[in-house]
């Protein structure tokens, strides 16, 4: 049996989701500690003006494991998420098939621990791409260890990743921006994206 071991993600890049696919049983460990600027709580998207980050304030000091992590309601910034995706994505191919089942992860309150908001992420994301990983919830254990390797300000060498190429909607103007979040290849590639993963 393959076990990876990842961080907790918020709408998480496809090479975290191709792991999720790829992998027999993937371990999310809920005690590492928290690090600012990583996928836990960003993700990032293509707009008109290149890569933009979209991060959730949260609420934590320099000890706190992730399960701790609370999501703060500071700069209504779920309404500022959803406004960007739909300025991203709202002619991509597939924003209107998928807006009805995310529109409710920034619209609803419902979640107070970062780690809760992103496993419910994670759940909605794996049944819009029609997988179902073996996900446990522990310490890390005997794995092929990635929460270092995808890391948006300083990724590591993956030489399992490779990510074919597929249409973006600002593709003329940025060229191919690989890795983004999940949610662009969602919107973009709609019911085929599980070919890329």
């Amino acid at each position: 049996m393959t076990t990876a071991c990842l961080s907790t993600t918020y709408f998480g890049p496809v090479q975290w989701y191709q792991k999720l696919h790829r992998y027999d049983q993937v371990v999310i460990d809920g005690e590492e500690r928290f690090q600012k600027q990583t996928y836990r709580n960003r993700c990032l998207i293509a707009t008109t003006q290149g890569v933009q980050a979209l991060t959730v304030p949260v609420v934590h000091d320099s000890k706190s494991s992730i399960s701790d992590v609370l999501i703060s309601d500071h700069g209504n910034w779920r309404h500022l998420h959803w406004q960007a995706l739909q300025s991203a994505y709202g002619d991509s191919a597939f924003f209107e098939y998928y807006e009805d089942d995310l529109r409710p992860f920034f619209k609803e309150n419902n979640w107070e621990r970062l780690v809760d908001y992103n496993d419910a992420i994670c759940r909605k994301v794996c049944e819009l791409l029609d997988i179902q990983p073996s996900i446990v919830h522990q310490s890390s254990q005997d794995c092929s260890d990635f929460r270092l390797v995808i890391n948006p300000k300083h990724p590591l060498e993956d030489s399992e990743f490779m990510l074919r190429k597929y249409y973006q909607v600002y593709q003329q103007k940025h060229g191919f921006l690989s890795n983004l979040s999940i949610l662009d290849l969602l919107f973009n590639m709609g019911p085929e994206s599980i070919f890329f993963l």
